[in-house]
């Protein structure tokens, strides 16, 4: 018998959501067999078994969430197989604590008892932690706002019972949609949906977990400068709460944290025409379903170039330490539905254009269909952010942590230039390096941006 893990399968990964089971309890399964796909911080990825055997259990349903290490499924040799029931999750670590206790719950609710995720609570032959009366023949405590979501005889996960407690969802009401009448995170998704339509409560209120009293005033005063502004239950029809996906929330976790770098903007403005001249004789020349040469693979040929003799900006902050990279793996920002994600091409300065063009495109196209690996998605040294297919003629980009630099493009424009002292028309893009200060200078990232703005207008010299 052997246990499935939740894996890391991401540099940044903390927890993954079970997106769903390819394998079901009774199946025959070989080593290298795709059990599940889980949904990482920055992807949908793969989860291939280790050994050989049976599914026997599985521990965590489609749409739940897990921690790194804890075990999701069972294999053995199918003596144990238990179809359609998902047993308590075993895990190395801490339990998730419950929405009404810990140091961040309110103080005005009592804590309530919590299921092991998957049972009931155990007869103890006595009153259980967390009833209302301790069994002593003291008064019944009396909390000061109703617990909205008793989970005594609940079956379902602690992410679903903290949902639920935010929006004020009642679970012993429910009969969810899981094995068993499992409780799963899209039945109380739905009754929210249901009650946002309603209008029984402003989306505000549900979001707190507040109550009103008589006088319509919310007990949880404090929140007050937290609310939406809206003043009646018509105005909340027109908002709509889109919860943060995990790859929009982890973006917003480590883009916040980079606001904390001390960081300067470089900007320079490159003459792009002979650029733009050699893509077309490239395209022009290439076969019938031949590879297609952009922009963007021409800069990302360019960086890595000048990244190979500038070797002091291929680096990243230690700490106490600069890491200075061997290899040159350049990380191209691609917008996906529900986000930003930022594939490798690795050695990039090892590789041909027409390589880079094909890696670069197959990238792309995986990074929206959401099956990036994890070596795609790790060891990137520099990043490139292009929105110049957008319009947009200039902006500066986050750095991408823990990277020391990042290279923001914006459009190639037709504007008047001077030329020999004559004024003509010309083809100009501005191209924004914004570094990390406490690992590199200034005078270091002017003289690496100045070497690029060279190279891309006598571009010739980056294929050769």
């Amino acid at each position: 018998m052997s246990d499935v893990i939740m894996p890391r399968l991401s540099d940044t990964m903390e927890e993954g959501t079970l997106a769903r089971w390819l394998k079901a309890p009774g199946d025959a399964v070989h080593r290298g067999d795709v059990l599940a796909e889980i949904e990482t911080d920055k992807a949908t990825m793969e989860l291939e078994a280790y050994d050989d055997g049976v599914l026997e259990q599985v521990l965590l349903e489609a749409g739940g969430t897990a921690p790194i290490g804890q075990v999701i499924a069972i294999l053995g040799s199918g003596s144990g197989t238990t179809p359609g029931v998902a047993p308590p999750a075993r895990s190395d670590r801490p339990a998730e604590p419950d929405p009404g206790t810990g140091p961040h719950a309110d103080p005005g609710a009592e804590p309530h008892p919590s299921v092991a995720d998957g049972g009931d609570q155990p007869d103890g032959g006595g009153d259980q932690p967390g009833d209302q009366t301790d069994g002593g023949g003291d008064q019944p405590r009396r909390p000061t706002r109703p617990d909205p979501t008793p989970t005594r005889g609940v079956v379902t996960s602690p992410l679903v019972r903290s949902l639920a407690a935010r929006h004020g969802i009642p679970l012993d009401a429910m009969t969810g949609s899981g094995p068993a009448g499992r409780i799963l995170r899209r039945d109380v998704e739905a009754r929210i949906a249901e009650n946002d339509t309603g209008g029984n409560a402003t989306r505000a209120d549900r979001a707190t977990g507040d109550t009103a009293g008589s006088s319509g005033v919310p007990e949880s005063t404090h929140l007050a400068s937290r609310r939406a502004p809206e003043t009646s239950p018509a105005a909340a029809a027109d908002v709509e709460e889109i919860p943060l996906t995990r790859l929009r929330r982890v973006t917003a976790e480590r883009l916040t944290a980079s606001t904390q770098v001390p960081h300067f903007d470089l900007v320079a403005v490159i003459d792009a025409g002979p650029l733009l001249a050699l893509r077309e004789d490239i395209n022009g020349d290439a076969p019938a379903g031949g590879v297609r040469v952009s922009v963007n693979d021409l800069l990302v040929k360019a960086c890595a170039r000048v990244l190979a003799t500038h070797p002091e900006v291929n680096v990243a902050f230690g700490g106490d330490r600069i890491l200075r990279y061997h290899r040159v793996n350049v990380g191209i920002a691609v917008a996906v539905d529900d986000g930003l994600t930022v594939p490798v091409i690795h050695d990039a300065d090892c590789k041909t254009l027409a390589q880079v063009s094909a890696e670069s495109r197959e990238l792309a196209a995986r990074a929206r269909s959401g099956h990036l690996t994890l070596d795609e998605l790790s060891g990137g040294t520099f990043t490139i952010s292009n929105l110049g297919m957008f319009g947009v003629d200039h902006f500066t980009a986050v750095i991408n942590p823990p990277q020391a630099a990042i290279l923001a493009v914006g459009a190639a424009r037709q504007e008047p230039v001077v030329r020999d002292g004559e004024v003509v028309a010309g083809t100009t893009m501005k191209a924004t390096l914004s570094v990390d200060h406490r690992a590199l200078d200034g005078a270091t990232g002017a003289r690496f941006l100045a070497d690029l703005r060279d190279l891309v207008e006598h571009p010739l010299r980056i294929i050769v």
